[in-house]
């Protein structure tokens, strides 16, 4: 996911990455949205509320990490998860806190084109 476990010099290096990664809010709900398929960087503004430039730097330490991947559609960048066991890790954090897993209002729709196709007129 994250690194070659070979690569590490230390048998905790490629865990301590991962939890690294999962220790900002406002990554952790990206990670919320990007749990039902692949998103734009204006699509997660109109759910976060967050400015872009926030959004960018939060998926940059995410893509960083390992955890995401990008792909670009003309001017639109789109990221989803790479490994989906990355959910199992939340789930079970959910879990041990007894937090319930943050609903994603999926009817919010931003100006891309993927939004776009998907308006009702």
């Amino acid at each position: 996911m994250i690194a070659n476990p070979e690569t590490e010099t230390h048998p905790y290096d490629l865990l301590t990455k991962i939890f690294k990664v999962l220790t900002h809010p406002a990554r952790l709900a990206i990670l919320e949205i990007l749990r039902d398929g692949e998103h734009c960087v204006c699509h997660m503004e109109a759910h976060l509320g967050y400015r872009q430039s926030y959004i960018s730097q939060q998926l940059s330490v995410l893509r960083e990490g390992g955890v995401i991947q990008d792909r670009r559609d003309g001017w639109n960048i789109y990221y989803r998860v790479i490994d989906g066991q990355i959910y199992d890790v939340l789930d079970a954090m959910y879990q041990m806190t007894g937090m319930k897993k943050p609903q994603i209002n999926h009817s919010i729709h931003c100006e891309c084109p993927a939004c776009s196709l998907h308006k009702e007129p």
